[in-house]
């Protein structure tokens, strides 16, 4: 990942530099703290991992919660969001619209844990889920004080995890990571 120096822009800018073809459709973008990062290509891993978990909430979680994927700056592979009177196709969700946030770190763990991971807890977004596909490895961060998040339990394979957000929504690892043989 790198950052393309220049000045700080905001949302819109960045939306109408896609639009007009300033940013290059080919090369993957995110608007990260008022700035362009250029980020590595999608993996097949990624890409699976993310159908999965779309799939998965789409299941578990009542049909008022919007399932999001990757259409957000700065862009998590999932995100689920509260239900609310304006559709989101005429506004971007806001920080307060947010339940959860899911990476999936196939190449990008440092900048997912280390950058975006933080930067959610400054925006006050209840929980996050980084699921490290290397390692195999399901970190969830909670509780957000102070741009840094206070519980950040490291589930194993057989637990039942409930969403902060969504209490009655209980997430059984062992379901989810039958998926893959490798997460544990």
């Amino acid at each position: 990942m790198q950052r393309i120096p220049g000045v700080p822009i905001s949302v819109t800018q960045y939306h109408r530099m896609g639009e007009r073809d300033i940013l290059d459709p080919r090369e993957r973008t995110e608007l990260l703290d008022a700035k362009i990062i250029t980020m590595p290509p999608i993996g097949s891993q990624h890409a699976d991992w993310v159908d999965r978990l779309n799939r998965f909430f789409s299941r578990a979680v009542p049909e008022t919660i919007t399932v999001r994927v990757r259409n957000n700056e700065p862009e998590p592979d999932i995100a689920l969001l509260r239900p609310r009177r304006e559709p989101y196709r005429d506004a971007h969700p806001r920080p307060a619209d947010v339940l959860l946030i899911v990476e999936v770190a196939d190449s990008t763990l440092i900048y997912d844990r280390d950058i975006k991971t933080p930067l959610y807890a400054r925006h006050g977004i209840p929980e996050v889920w980084v699921l490290d596909v290397p390692a195999n490895r399901l970190a969830i961060y909670r509780e957000p004080s102070e741009g840094e998040y206070r519980l950040h339990p490291r589930p194993r394979r057989e637990e039942i995890i409930p969403l902060s957000a969504l209490p009655a929504v209980r997430v059984d690892l062992g379901t989810l990571c039958s998926f893959s043989p490798h997460v544990r």
